[in-house]
Formats: structure tokens, sequence, C-alpha cells
């Protein structure tokens, strides 16, 4: 057998393995360990999301059935001009972006969280939980170790804001 089509088809197998887990994490639903019993008490709410990105629809289900108002859906093939324009370091920046009454709510922040944003009402733009944890609303797996949510704000400290 040639070592070239040996090698391809070995690159082949574990690139396709490696999508099929990277798919599979994010289409997962983990929503269920994230339910609350209050609804989030906001009049407006927007999410911005990239096209075909099945987490992020999962999450603003996640996220609208927790909330009083509606959740518009805006996608664009531009998020990070968005992200950008909201003030969102790239260090502190998830796959979708919510403005919700004012505040800023940036990846996959379960409710009970957000809530207490609420409840505070401290004098920042948003939170914001970095990445795509696994077994966070609309991620898939279990969550293993503390997420820490950030501030946002106009400084350029980083401040936490919660672990959880």
């Amino acid at each position: 057998m040639n070592t070239d089509t040996t090698t391809r088809r070995a690159f082949l197998l574990a690139s396709s393995s490696a999508l099929g887990a990277s798919i599979a994490g994010c289409l997962g639903d983990s929503t269920d360990d994230w339910e609350t019993d209050e609804p989030l008490q906001a009049t407006t709410a927007t999410i911005y999301s990239g096209p075909n990105c099945d987490c992020c629809d999962v999450y603003a289900d996640y996220f609208e059935d927790h909330l009083e108002a509606d959740l518009e859906s805006v996608v664009t093939n531009d998020l990070e001009s968005v992200k950008a324009e909201f003030g969102i370091d790239p260090d502190l920046r998830s796959c979708h972006t919510v403005e919700v009454d004012g505040y800023v709510v940036e990846g996959h922040i379960p409710a009970e969280v957000v809530a207490t944003l609420f409840e505070d009402e401290p004098e920042i733009d948003g939170i914001a939980l970095p990445g795509m944890p696994a077994g966070s609303p609309g991620m898939g797996g279990q969550k293993d170790g503390t997420w820490t949510v950030y501030e946002l704000d106009a400084t350029d400290e980083t401040s936490v804001f919660s672990e959880i």
C-alpha cells in the first residue's frame, strides 16, 4: 500500500473525528442543568450570533425561556464588529452576544447570573463568560471546574463579577 494514501486516510479520519467531537459538544443540550424559577424582568433583549451556530440557537431558546420579554435574534456575518461596538475585549469573547435592558451578556452565561446582574444593578456595561465552556447553557458536556464571569466596562482592567 502506498504510504501517501495511508497518511492521507489517517489524516482524513483524524480530521473527521475531531470535527465530529467538536460538533457533538456544541449540539448537546445542558440547559436543564441551569433552570431557574424566576423569570428575568427585562423589557428588551436582542441576541447577536453568526449563521449556522447551533449552540447559539440553543442558548437563545434557553435565554428566552427565562425572560419576561421576547428575544429578538440578529444573525450577522460580521459578529466581530458587533462585539467591538459593544467594547468586548477579544480575550472575553464567546460565540454570541446578548443586549438585555442596556447590559451586555457575552457568552453562555446561566440565567441565574444574569438575574444577579439585574438585582445588583452595578455600574458596568455587562458581563462575559469567555469561550464556550462544556456544560454551560447551550453547550454539551459536563461542567468541569470553576467558571469566571467577568465585568465588562470602559476601563482596561478586568474584574471578576462572579465565579460559578
